[in-house]
């Protein structure tokens, strides 16, 4: 139930499912970068959508364990997430 915080500004590129029906959120930023969000729940973008940093997305999606999928990408690629984060 953690509030889950867009990483920085951008726009909601997409908002899908994985094979288990959890929902994953997609957000385009500017330089060609994605942040991926995985183990997500009570979702408060949609498809479309601008977000700021740090405005609140969505929650941690309850588990056992309980976790939160984040990922950056440029392109199609992962990259380490710290080079952007710090």
């Amino acid at each position: 139930g953690s509030p889950v915080k867009a990483a920085g500004a951008g726009t909601v590129a997409a908002v899908t499912k994985d094979t288990k029906g959890t929902p994953i959120i997609v957000i385009r930023h500017e330089g060609g970068l994605l942040t991926v969000y995985a183990g997500v729940d009570g979702l408060t973008v949609a498809k479309g959508d601008t977000v700021k940093r740090g405005q609140t997305i969505a929650v941690v999606r309850a588990g056992d364990p309980a976790f939160l999928h984040f990922e950056v990408r440029k392109g199609v690629e992962s990259v380490d997430p710290m080079t952007y984060l710090q």
